[in-house]
């Protein structure tokens, strides 16, 4: 039975996108069968992966708004045993339609159900807000992966966001829970990282991942290239830091027995 986690955020530009799309792609090549779900209109993780969304016929709205099937709208991706249920332009007017949908908080986790057992990991990358989209995501995920910036202005909002999942699990998901805390865009000689790399430690404890992201510039080009990091500059900082941190990721997941 596949495990679904939701990468989320409320603010925007903290590495979410990035670390979703990253640690997809290297689960595929840890050998795991992955699901990406790009939930967010934005659709960086479907152009992160190379497909043009403004060209696309088949994406998630189809199957939140006109009920069809995940595997209808499942596109192969890179590296083998990566797929992606992409974002196109339809999805910037989800929420509204989603709205007058029956079970509207619950539609993509009724959907990701019947695909749950064909993959070993399902990861949703959510927008950058606390609308019905997230809530899908959150409502469908059995946990929640949270990058950080570390940045002052990172720790703003988070108090919202754990209220938004503490209000999911009391009314919709009541087995959801925060997988971890990656902290992002880290620069171990700025006193101001350091300052908040501490302060996320005391908040989130055992939950924040050892391995940190660093600030890498050859992680901001690999999307304009259509590709993950591993096959756009394996052997960069940055390439490094993901493989590590997904390897940390199995050893908690997948040491527990989950």
């Amino acid at each position: 039975m596949g495990k679904i986690i939701s990468f989320s955020n409320q603010k925007g530009g903290v590495g979410k996108t990035t670390t979703c799309v990253n640690m997809a792609a290297y689960l595929a090549r840890a050998g795991k069968k992955v699901l990406l779900v790009d939930l967010d209109p934005q659709g960086n993780a479907t152009t992160g992966l190379g497909f043009s969304k403004g060209s696309l016929k088949k994406s998630v709205y189809n199957v939140i708004i006109d009920d069809e099937e995940v595997r209808e709208n499942t596109l192969p991706a890179q590296p083998d045993g990566l797929f992606i249920l992409p974002s196109n332009v339809d999805l910037a007017g989800a929420e509204v339609s989603l709205v007058y949908k029956k079970s509207r908080d619950k539609v993509l986790r009724a959907a990701l159900e019947k695909v749950r057992a064909e993959y070993d990991y399902i990861l949703i990358d959510c927008p950058p807000s606390l609308g019905l989209l997230t809530v899908n995501a959150l409502a469908a995920a059995d946990s929640v992966i949270i990058p950080i910036q570390s940045e002052y202005y990172a720790l703003e909002g988070l108090s919202q966001l754990m209220n938004a999942i503490k209000l999911v699990r009391q009314h919709l998901n009541k087995s959801l829970k925060v997988e971890g805390v990656v902290l992002t865009m880290y620069d171990g000689r700025s006193l101001i990282s350091r300052q908040i790399a501490a302060e996320i430690k005391k908040f989130f404890s055992a939950k924040l991942y050892e391995i940190v992201i660093p600030r890498n510039v050859r992680l901001s080009e690999a999307p304009s290239h259509g590709k993950p990091i591993l096959l756009h500059d394996p052997k960069c900082m940055g390439a490094r830091a993901y493989a590590a941190l997904t390897e940390e990721f199995l050893k908690k997941t997948e040491g527990k027995g989950e």
